[in-house]
């Protein structure tokens, strides 16, 4: 167990009761993004609940959550396992779906924006250029696939429509794709896009932003293509 062991063991004395579950969600998590439970490994309900010494109970919950998240699958006498990651075929097909999808919805929420909105999206941007900075690089990189998450949500609930929001969402995109590829690269690029799309919404302008939105989209998909070589 070595080191996962070891990082397991300093996140468990954070946990409190009344979050245990929150606890073991993130630890698992953060090993599924970092790769550190690699795609397609089994996960032990046992091993996991020793190794953050808590009961099975709020490790099945946890797995629950993930399940519905579709970062691990459960099989019939076999128990929970990591998903595996994106084929490339799923990759093309997921860009494809965004690049449908996000540019309208970037355009329809600079029409709707708001002084309140835009201060919503405004901090959702901080949060993840800083926010409260964990040290460990496996953190801040799943909090940061969380984070970009959310903040491609927060645009697409200003932009009002709730089919494309709710089929983005049910897709849990940023997971999946930040799964693909560790490194912080990813996220800073990701930055400056996210501003270019801010400065956009905060001219007012529906154009600029659906063209920022689709070279957001674009570039992302250029940087994890190599995730396939």
């Amino acid at each position: 167990m070595g080191m996962a062991a070891d990082r397991a063991g300093k996140r468990t004395a954070s946990l409190r009761p009344a979050s245990i579950v929150d606890g073991v969600y993130d630890n698992i998590y953060e090993r599924l993004m970092s790769l550190e439970i690699a795609p397609g490994a089994r996960i032990p309900i046992d091993v996991i609940a020793r190794d953050l010494d808590v009961s099975p109970t709020p490790v099945r919950e946890a797995l629950s959550l993930l399940e519905r998240e579709g970062l691990v699958r459960k099989a019939h006498l076999i128990g929970y396992s990591a998903a595996p990651q994106l084929t490339r075929k799923q990759f093309d097909d997921l860009y494809t779906f965004r690049l449908l999808l996000e540019p309208e919805g970037a355009r329809l929420a600079a029409l709707n924006m708001t002084t309140d909105t835009l201060k919503l999206l405004e901090d959702a941007a901080a949060d993840m250029g800083h926010g409260d900075a964990p040290v460990d690089r496996t953190s801040r990189y799943s909090r940061f696939a969380r984070a970009d998450a959310d903040f491609h949500d927060a645009i697409l609930k200003i932009a009002g429509n709730e089919v494309i929001r709710s089929t983005l969402f049910n897709q849990h995109v940023h997971l999946h794709i930040f799964r693909l590829m560790f490194h912080t690269r990813v996220t800073q690029e990701a930055l400056e896009e996210h501003e270019d799309l801010l400065v956009a919404f905060r001219a007012g302008d529906p154009l600029a932003a659906e063209a920022a939105m689709r070279n957001h989209i674009l570039r992302s998909r250029d940087r994890l293509l190599s995730a396939f070589e």
